[in-house]
């Protein structure tokens, strides 16, 4: 192990980081979530809430005629977000329609399908010779999945959804319009939903990884106490204590979206953006991209060995059936025998060709006639 110098005077490299930050922030960031659940679960208004801007529109619908599509069309909107000099290009994707119909079965696999696919696109262009300098990152970096505040626990497709999407991405459970519950029965909810994660082995984000300090696995485990948070969204302002803030009003008074005794809102927020941003971009490359990258190159390398062997094979069966069939060598030499005729240049014969004496000699002895087919046994 190199022993730590302590320099005379200073150096310069301690600027390293301000570099860093100069590069990335004449770069910007890139921030791609998705959102998952079924319709009337308030995510189009927590995505606006989130971000504190007029973000995404009414559940993908076009009109509120439209009917509802068989399966769900995976949507994306973005839009470039200036916060302080720092700027986010952020990916919101949509999926109107999951879960609406009577029959759901297999109404995951177009979300499937579209994470699975933005892995293909960055290997693709990962593995192109002149690739880009900065490959652009469509790679799904956080599921925000929805729960429908029942009060009694998931229902068989999220089960199914979770189990889906929680190997192929960080997945951050969120209960949907929470304020339709009391906190009593906010905690029971909670409390069964927790268990079932833990009974069905869910590996949700965040993750234990060997290079968090002591202070964030800290973090990361009050967070998990936590899931799935329980959210409220609004678009509109409300005045509480004198500032307007986000929040809603009703026959009981005011609800606070930022206020932690109202619920969980600001928590995930600062969750999400504020600490747990740039992991969510890392875990989503260094993990499950990874893990992808890992499995389609094994396939690719199978793949190509199959191919390989393919080839000889058939290479081999055509040496084989231009040569004829191989002859038990005599003790003299390696006799072949004659190339049976090719098909469409003369009629078969009974009357074999004649053949040339190189051809016909085994032991440096012509071969009498007629022996050909004696010697094929």
């Amino acid at each position: 192990m190199a022993s730590v110098i302590q320099p005379n005077s200073r150096v310069g490299f301690d600027t390293i980081p301000q570099q860093i930050e100069r590069r990335l922030l004449k770069r910007g960031f890139q921030f791609n979530l998705m959102v998952v659940g079924q319709s009337g679960l308030g995510k189009t208004t927590l995505i606006n809430t989130l971000f504190a801007s007029q973000l995404a529109t009414t559940a993908g619908r076009r009109a509120a005629t439209e009917p509802v599509g068989r399966t769900p069309e995976v949507r994306t909107v973005s839009h470039e977000i200036v916060e302080n000099g720092v700027r986010l290009r952020l990916n919101i994707i949509d999926t109107p329609g999951y879960g609406d119909q009577v029959n759901n079965e297999k109404c995951w696999d177009p979300i499937v399908k579209y994470i699975k696919d933005q892995h293909s696109q960055y290997l693709r262009r990962e593995l192109t010779a002149q690739r880009e300098k900065y490959l652009p990152d469509t790679r799904v970096h956080c599921v925000l999945f929805f729960i429908q505040p029942t009060g009694h626990g998931l229902k068989p497709i999220d089960i199914v959804v979770l189990k889906k999407l929680t190997d192929i991405c960080n997945v951050v459970p969120v209960i949907g319009k929470a304020d339709s519950l009391t906190l009593e029965e906010r905690e029971r909810f909670k409390e069964t939903i927790q268990a079932e994660f833990k009974y069905h082995q869910l590996r949700l984000y965040p993750f234990d990884q060997d290079e968090y300090d002591e202070e964030e696995r800290e973090s990361n485990e009050i967070i998990k106490q936590m899931i799935p948070f329980a959210v409220i969204g609004s678009d509109t302002l409300v005045n509480v204590g004198g500032r307007q803030v986000p929040g809603r009003k009703n026959r009981w008074g005011v609800i606070n979206v930022e206020d932690p005794n109202h619920c969980e809102f600001s928590t995930l927020r600062d969750f999400l953006i504020t600490t747990h941003m740039q992991d969510l971009i890392d875990t989503t490359a260094h993990v499950h991209y990874e893990l992808f990258r890992s499995k389609q190159l094994l396939a690719l390398k199978e793949s190509s060995s199959q191919q390989q062997q393919q080839q000889q094979q058939h290479h081999q069966t055509g040496h084989s059936q231009q040569t004829g069939q191989s002859i038990p060598q005599s003790s003299g030499g390696g006799y072949q025998g004659p190339p049976p005729p090719i098909p469409g240049t003369q009629a078969a014969s009974s009357t074999p060709p004649p053949q040339s004496p190189s051809m016909g000699m085994v032991a440096n002895k012509a071969l009498p006639p007629g022996h050909t087919a004696a010697m094929k046994k």
